[in-house]
C-alpha cells in the first residue's frame, strides 16, 4: 500500500504517505464547492507532472553527470466541463545551468518521457516549454 486517504469533512481530506508518514491535505476548489484553502487533487495531478519531470530530468542528469541543481517548474492546470476534467496542464522549466545543445535535449525528451506524463489521458494537453538562463 501507497498511501491512506481520510475525509476531514468540509469537501477535504489527509493523504498520508505510508513509507515516510508525511501527510498532504486537499481542498475542493472554489469553482467546485469548496473552500480552496489547499491543493485541490486535479491541482495534485498537475503539480505531480512537474514533479515527476524535474525528477527523472535529475536521475538523467546525475548519470549522465550534467549539472542540475538549479532547476525549476510553474504548473497551470487548465480545467473544462462537460465532463468536469482537466484539459491542459502548462508546465514551464526554467533550467539556470550550463547545459549544450545535447544535454538540453537528453533532459528535456527524458521530461516528456515521464512516468505521468505517459499516464495521462491523450485528451489531457501537455505544453511543456524550457527556459533557460
Amino acid at each position: 500500500m501507497t498511501s491512506t486517504i481520510s475525509y476531514k469533512g468540509n469537501l477535504s481530506t489527509e493523504c498520508t504517505h505510508l513509507k515516510s508518514s508525511k501527510t498532504i491535505v486537499t481542498d475542493a476548489p472554489i469553482d467546485n464547492n469548496g473552500n480552496g484553502q489547499s491543493f485541490s487533487p486535479t491541482d495534485l495531478v498537475a503539480t505531480g507532472l512537474a514533479a515527476c519531470m524535474i525528477t527523472v530530468m535529475g536521475i538523467k542528469a546525475a548519470a549522465s553527470d550534467i549539472a542540475f541543481n538549479l532547476v525549476q517548474a510553474n504548473v497551470l492546470k487548465i480545467m473544462s466541463s462537460n465532463p468536469r476534467r482537466i484539459a491542459e496542464i502548462k508546465v514551464t522549466i526554467r533550467v539556470e545551468e550550463s547545459w549544450t545543445e545535447k544535454e538540453k535535449q537528453i533532459l528535456e525528451k527524458t521530461a516528456r518521457a515521464c512516468p505521468i506524463a505517459q499516464s495521462l489521458h491523450p485528451d489531457t494537453k501537455q505544453e511543456v516549454i524550457f527556459i533557460y538562463k
